[in-house]
């Protein structure tokens, strides 16, 4: 049985949290997997935890039943919105998410500062989630990209000077892929 401190199972991680969140859904051997529905052996709340944790907020939040429902109601509506920027409907479940917190601005010793609030806490890790969406649009919302593999469902913030990044790893999709070229173009030979 794993542990609180269970390993992370998901192949990519360290994305923005947005990102991040999307990326707790993934292919495994050519089979959905979800962290936060059993994937790697962990229950639901060992998933959420290992998420929590991965993601730094696991300091300030539970792994409880309400946070996870939350999360996956972020999850899916961040999911629709990267999917599809101009579906009004996926902007309005994003909008819903963030209806549950909002920035407290604040003056600490170290000068001006923000500090998140939320109507109930259970809504923090998902309202932060949607939060880091809206930071990425306005940083630059091209740069939000889905693996170009068509067997890989997870998607990356793409940092790369020319903005050209096309797989999540070139370690997994991108060998693959350039795999699958150079045997194509051997058996043509």
């Amino acid at each position: 049985m794993a542990t609180a401190a269970a390993a992370d199972p998901r192949p990519l991680t360290g994305e923005p949290i947005a990102l991040d969140l999307l990326n707790t859904r993934w292919m495994q051997d050519g089979a959905p997997a979800d962290l936060f529905a059993g994937a790697a052996g962990l229950t639901r709340m060992e998933g959420l935890a290992v998420w929590l944790r991965a993601a730094g907020l696991a300091d300030r939040f539970r792994a409880d039943p309400s946070t996870l429902v939350h999360l996956l109601t972020a999850r899916e509506a961040i999911a629709r919105a990267v999917a599809d920027p101009a579906d009004a409907g996926a902007r309005a479940l994003v909008d819903a998410v963030l209806e549950h917190g909002r920035i407290r601005p604040t003056l600490g010793e170290e000068g001006p500062g923000e500090r998140p609030e939320f109507d109930d806490r259970s809504w923090g890790p998902a309202w932060t989630a949607a939060y880091g969406y809206l930071e990425l649009l306005r940083s630059g919302p091209e740069r939000i990209r889905k693996c170009a593999s068509e067997s890989c469902v997870l998607h990356f913030h793409d940092t790369s000077r020319g903005g050209t990044r096309r797989w999540c790893s070139m370690a997994a999709c991108g060998n693959r892929a350039k795999a699958s070229r150079h045997y194509a173009r051997t058996r043509e030979r």
